[in-house]
């Protein structure tokens, strides 16, 4: 009974037994979303989704709070597109995923003054228009009674901008480049 190293693979041989061949881990893998940070990914998918004509934001989100758990509205002017890049990439990771499930993730704990604080929603408005926005851009479908999931097109699209990410996160970091 033998191993050898040929091709890539670590081959197993012996007359009684099977050839078995292994890839070696991460070699000649293509980069997905769960390869990257989400805090390096989250500003380039932003600025990715800013070129989208199909996504924008509706004129009243400069006024609307992102839940009741919130005090006030977003500060930043682009908060739309930061939240359209967390929503994609929560239903490639979570999906299928329907509106109230998304609204819960994107909830926090509402300040009841002198009572412990108690878990909130998300605004369930901006989670239904910001799938909208994706599902016309062609980046999410909808799976009839399970909810929303990412489209050949839209994975596609998140792996190009996680290849992209992870080759400014290898510059760098070179010791991050065998992942």
């Amino acid at each position: 009974m033998g191993v050898s190293y040929i091709d890539g693979c670590f081959q197993q041989s012996d007359k009684t037994s099977l050839s078995l061949s292994m890839p070696l881990p991460f070699q000649n893998r293509m980069t997905t979303l769960y390869d990257v940070p989400a805090e390096a990914l989250m500003p380039k998918l932003a600025d990715k989704l800013k070129g989208n004509e199909n996504i924008k934001p509706p004129e009243w989100a400069v006024f609307v709070k992102t839940g009741v758990h919130r005090e006030k509205p977003p500060v930043k002017g682009d908060w739309w597109y930061t939240r359209a890049a967390a929503v994609f990439r929560k239903v490639y990771i979570e999906g299928p995923i329907g509106v109230s499930r998304l609204s819960a993730l994107f909830g926090g704990a509402e300040d009841r003054r002198v009572k412990p604080d108690r878990a909130r929603k998300g605004s369930g408005s901006i989670v239904r228009h910001v799938l909208k926005q994706l599902e016309s851009a062609g980046f999410v479908s909808n799976v009839k009674g399970k909810g929303r999931v990412v489209s050949p097109s839209g994975r596609s699209f998140l792996d190009n901008t996680a290849y992209e990410v992870m080759q400014e996160v290898v510059k760098g970091k070179p010791e991050l480049s065998k992942y």
